[in-house]
């Protein structure tokens, strides 16, 4: 007969087989596992939040273009090692160091190199002259006078010539003009043709008369378009029978009827005693008593070397044609007066 089981075979606590053996020993397995790799992390802490962000992180670091570093895929083991990315983040983990993403390559790459640009050169240039204009002296039009150039040295004037003041007034001013070989000749006689030359140059009076065709001017005379100013604007004059003669000397008694003509000086109330003061008074033409009154009157007369000779039929030397058109110039307020004691300046006295 066959013995019933016992109550010892049909218990619990029979030995286990070799299925249960080998869960048991994989879990206690995967507990040492789990317990082992905690340990390890202690220095860390226990940071669950750090497992469960490592999906959030990972698209930021997928979001920059692919690079070389970022291209392989990383073991699940290596995301758990990663830094605590809830910990403040590091200067030097933020910004990579090595290699520059494109998002911050500089965006402001086309714009021109570090220069000023023009409108900028020009304000700085502006700013500067602004700076040191108001050092400058600033001089109306009306307050400062027109630069004259030197005079010419003329070889044959000496510094105390006696009519050298007016020579270096009048070609300072190009007025007169010297010879090739650098000389003035001042006691040289002046051609009447020479003499409506220096008018052209010296008055700008518009033309108010008409020309006269002369005789003895061709069209092709060098000082035809002077004689022609000075007989329009009345200075000169020429003879009854429809001639200027060009190439005759002028006198002194020419010289200040001319200029007192075309300066337009009325004669003094009475010129006889006006003109007494010269010694040769007598030698005065009786057409030219007005006007040489006139002109001594108004200062034009410049006797040389005797003040009161006037020399009225003598001819005009340049110099003394020089000295009489600087008193006129001085006396329309062009020149400034010089003084000089060859220079007469009779009063018209009481009658």
């Amino acid at each position: 007969m066959t013995k019933p089981p016992t109550d010892q075979d049909s218990s619990p606590s029979t030995a286990l087989g070799f299925d249960e053996f080998i869960g048991i020993f994989v879990a206690f397995l995967t507990i040492g596992g789990i317990l082992l790799w905690s340990f390890s992390r202690q220095e860390s802490g226990w940071n669950l939040n750090g497992l469960l962000s490592l999906n959030t992180t990972a698209p930021s670091a997928t979001t920059n273009p692919p690079t070389p570093s970022l291209t392989p895929q990383l073991p699940a083991d290596t995301d758990a090692r990663l830094p605590n990315v809830s910990a403040p983040p590091e200067t030097d983990i933020v910004e990579p160091p090595v290699i520059p993403s494109p998002s911050f390559q500089e965006t402001p790459t086309p714009q021109p190199p570090a220069k000023l640009p023009p409108a900028a050169l020009s304000l700085s240039v502006e700013l500067n002259s602004a700076e040191k204009s108001p050092s400058l002296p600033l001089v109306t039009p009306s307050a400062q006078k027109s630069t004259i150039p030197p005079p010419i040295a003329f070889n044959d004037v000496p510094p105390k010539f006696w009519a050298g003041d007016f020579i270096d007034a009048l070609s300072a001013r190009k007025i007169i003009q010297g010879f090739p070989d650098y000389t003035f000749r001042p006691n040289l006689s002046v051609s009447r043709a020479e003499f409506a030359a220096i008018l052209q140059k010296a008055f700008d009076q518009e033309t108010t008369a008409a020309t006269i065709p002369f005789r003895d001017v061709s069209a092709e005379f060098w000082a035809k378009p002077a004689i022609n100013h000075a007989i329009s604007t009345k200075f000169l004059k020429g003879y009854p029978n429809q001639t200027f003669q060009p190439q005759q000397n002028i006198s002194r008694s020419q010289v200040l009827v001319a200029l007192a003509s075309g300066l337009n000086l009325q004669p003094p109330a009475n010129p006889t005693q006006v003109l007494s003061i010269y010694q040769d008074v007598q030698d005065i033409p009786k057409y030219a008593v007005d006007k040489v009154a006139a002109a001594t009157v108004n200062g034009l007369v410049v006797n040389y070397p005797q003040a009161k000779v006037l020399a009225p039929n003598q001819a005009a030397t340049r110099a003394e044609v020089a000295a009489m058109i600087h008193q006129a110039l001085v006396l329309t307020g062009k020149l400034e007066k010089i003084h000089n004691s060859k220079v007469q300046n009779q009063e018209s006295p009481n009658p």
